[in-house]
């Protein structure tokens, strides 16, 4: 019977959302969803300020009465208190499972570094306004009831941690990027031009280190430019692999869509083996 706290560490969702969330929860029997008050607050662009985002995220993560939190949506912003938010961490949020993806990445990744709690790539409750969303949303639930049926795989005896492209590149060199030595880096990206995600790997295969190798998600709404890059992200990735020695290993079952497969980082999370 999972109790599950959601906080907005980014951007905020709508009551609306929140409401047709607690209802697909419904069909999870024994799951308890406890969407946090600043969930909907606003502040420009952010769900509140970054004091309120932090406190938000510090009370769900350490409340015993909680087995996870759950961010409710990426958008920009957690970056800006992931390092605070590690730092006030206490003992019941060690054994609490963390779940997002995309901006929300840069809090798994800190999380992650610390040794704290289980980090989990999984669909967010914003997915739900997407065309299908409620699949997508009911996968990270029954994932949370003990169901593994929608984590990526197959998956060897290598740790995997997945990631947006832009974030996990910004990570790097920062206080928040865990070492990802041994790790298959799963990668993924939205709404960025293709010169862009070049020039994205170039800078992030320069850091990633003696990784065991790199899979590609899925990279969904490339915007046209007025000249073709003339590579497509499957090229490119090949090429800046090839660059920095880093084995490409092919295609991983991730993206900003409704088909996003859970990926819980390292080999503890897991819940279902190969």
């Amino acid at each position: 019977m999972p109790s599950i706290a959601i906080c907005a560490p980014a951007r905020a969702i709508w009551p609306e959302d929140a409401a047709r969330v607690t209802a697909l929860a419904a069909q999870v029997p024994g799951t308890e969803l406890s969407f946090h008050p600043q969930c909907f607050f606003s502040g420009g662009h952010f769900a509140g300020s970054d004091a309120a985002r932090l406190e938000a995220f510090a009370e769900c993560a350490n409340d015993p009465a909680f087995d996870a939190v759950w961010f409710a949506r990426g958008g920009y912003g957690s970056n800006r208190i992931a390092e605070a938010a590690v730092a006030q961490l206490g003992e019941a949020a060690r054994s609490k499972a963390f779940l997002g993806y995309s901006d929300t990445g840069y809090l798994l990744a800190a999380l992650y570094r610390a040794g704290i709690g289980r980090p989990v790539h999984a669909p967010m409750p914003s997915d739900i306004r997407r065309n299908g969303g409620d699949a997508a949303v009911l996968r990270t639930l029954l994932w949370l009831s003990g169901d593994a049926g929608g984590e990526a795989g197959p998956r060897g005896a290598q740790p995997v941690v997945a990631f947006n492209l832009t974030t996990l590149a910004m990570l790097c060199g920062t206080p928040l990027m865990p070492d990802l030595t041994g790790h298959v880096v799963q990668i993924e990206e939205i709404s960025e031009h293709l010169y862009a995600v070049d020039r994205l790997f170039f800078h992030l295969t320069a850091q990633l280190g003696d990784v065991a190798g790199l899979q590609l998600g899925r990279f969904g709404d490339v915007p046209e430019n007025d000249v073709s890059f003339g590579q497509d992200e499957v090229a490119i990735a090949q090429h800046w692999c090839a660059r920095a020695g880093i084995p490409y290993l092919g295609r991983a079952d991730i993206g900003h869509d409704i088909d996003n497969k859970i990926v819980p980082f390292g080999l503890e999370g897991r819940r279902s083996s190969d």
